[in-house]
């Protein structure tokens, strides 16, 4: 059936029965009723389209055929039987932080923006999310109760798909693990398009397949997570001049050895432009940022970082007892969309030789369009098997390596082999395994999506995609095939 304007536009159909649901105009204000659709149903061309697909992460617009702007959870379920009579693949939009593969006009794209909803239990220490809700809607309203969650390093990303992929928080990781090892419950819409509540009790294996599958197995509406008191904060980021990241990196990888859980940190090595907006010292030079979490006391961080403050003169250091509301000043990460092309790997070691190498691929004398490399510090609490085990894998590694670079489609070619090229130079000190969350369009190969879980992992996630999913409904992913 041709899909029609967004006038009169098919909202949903039952995959058995194959009736349509005809959403008409106002229906966004007027879907008072129980279980009626309120979002809006968009196709190119109609008002709102564009601002609805339009992705933090430029290099890959998405253009479906048709997309539901959602309002909640019956907007969902409408979308995914509407796509199932046509078999369509369906697709989910929060902030398009992540692109992966292609959305064309074949596509249904679900864009879950109006549904923001937080609600936090102070007593059980629980926050409730709805699917489009970002970090700063979380922490805004959990530190009202003295609470914290396992956020990411910015305020604009979007908390489902985030914690689905793993949820590696910069500030707490160490100390209290992934943000998908606290999830309690994911509401969930299935292939057919019904509406469940996923719990390790319900359906123990889906549950392990949705805390590090992201959205292969269905499209969550909701989620519900374990928050945290509220620690001390002792963060901020000291930059060096790039001629010292050297000599900075190497303090580095011997000082993580001996850092409590308590320590989250990272050193990045950016090509800052020469814009205003970056401070005048900073202005146009390659700079080493090393980035401070501690979740304790303030002497106790200060005895911490002293060793790696007094390694170079810093061009700027604002490391000092913060609040926790103050986290995004620690990476600083752009909160205006661009077009990034990004690569990730897994280290199992940083030594001497690896440092070397970084700095001969992506330092003071090495002429590369990559703006931004980023090696994390891993381990302590990430390191472990959390209650009920999931699908997030590689918790072995010792660092992540995050690659990126800025540019259109003019320098996009240029730009992909580079971080090619900074993946290879790394690869000797490589697990040969990926962190989902850091993988983008480059990365979207079968080969690429079997390096982000241990084998066996991977075998229990496309069986379960053949029992869920077995037309692979959920495709505009990293995808896991039901082979």
């Amino acid at each position: 059936m041709r899909i029609p304007t967004s006038r009169r536009t098919v909202l949903g159909a039952g995959a058995a029965a194959g009736a349509a649901v005809l959403l008409a105009p106002g229906a966004a204000e007027a879907g008072t009723r129980a279980g009626a659709p309120a979002g809006r149903v968009l196709r190119p061309g109609d008002t709102g389209y564009d601002a609805e697909v339009s992705p933090f992460n430029l290099n890959q617009i998405p253009r479906p055929g048709v997309v539901f702007a959602a309002a909640g959870a019956d907007d969902v379920r409408a979308a995914v039987r509407y796509a199932a009579v046509r078999r369509a693949p369906v697709g989910v939009l929060a902030t398009g932080h992540q692109p992966s593969v292609p959305i064309g006009p074949d596509a249904v794209l679900v864009s879950t923006r109006a549904m923001r909803g937080v609600t936090i239990d102070p007593r059980r220490r629980v926050a409730r999310v709805q699917a489009g809700a970002l970090w700063s809607d979380v922490v805004d309203r959990a530190l009202e109760h003295g609470l914290a969650p396992l956020n990411g390093s910015t305020p604009t990303v979007g908390v489902v798909g985030y914690t689905l992929g793993g949820g590696l928080s910069p500030t707490l990781g160490r100390k209290h693990g992934y943000a998908a090892d606290h999830v309690r419950a994911i509401d969930l819409v299935s292939a057919d398009g019904r509406l469940r509540t996923v719990t390790a009790r319900s359906d123990a294996e889906l549950f392990f397949g949705l805390r590090g599958g992201k959205s292969n197995f269905g499209l969550v509406t909701a989620l519900e997570f374990g928050l945290f008191p509220v620690p001390t904060m002792y963060g901020g980021a000291i930059m060096v001049d790039g001629r010292d990241a050297a000599r900075l990196l190497h303090a580095y990888r011997a000082w993580v050895r001996r850092v409590p859980d308590a320590m989250s940190s990272s050193v990045a090595l950016l090509r800052l432009p020469d814009v205003p907006q970056v401070p005048a010292p900073l202005r146009g030079k390659l700079v080493a940022s090393l980035r401070i979490a501690y979740a304790g006391r303030a002497d106790t961080g200060e005895a911490l970082v002293r060793p790696l403050r007094a390694v170079a003169t810093p061009l700027s250091d604002t490391v000092a007892e913060m609040p926790y509301a103050a986290y995004p000043a620690i990476h600083s990460d752009p909160t205006t969309p661009t077009s990034a092309y990004e690569r990730t790997g897994l280290l199992r070691t940083l030594d001497a030789d690896a440092v070397d190498a970084l700095i001969a691929a992506v330092g003071p004398d090495a002429r590369t369009p990559i703006a931004a490399v980023e090696i994390r510090h891993l381990g302590g609490a990430l390191a472990r098997q959390p209650r009920y085990p999931s699908a997030i894998s590689h918790r072995d590694a010792a660092f992540t390596l995050f690659v990126a670079g800025i540019g259109g489609p003019a320098e996009a070619p240029v730009i992909r082999r580079a971080a090619a090229d900074v993946i290879r130079r790394m690869r000797p000190w490589s697990t040969g395994g990926m962190y989902l969350n850091f993988m983008n369009t480059d990365d979207v190969s079968a080969d690429s999506v079997r390096a982000a879980y241990r084998p066996d992992v991977h075998r229990r996630l496309v069986a379960l995609k053949r029992r869920v999913d077995p037309h692979n409904t959920f495709r505009l992913n990293h995808n896991i095939a039901p082979r």
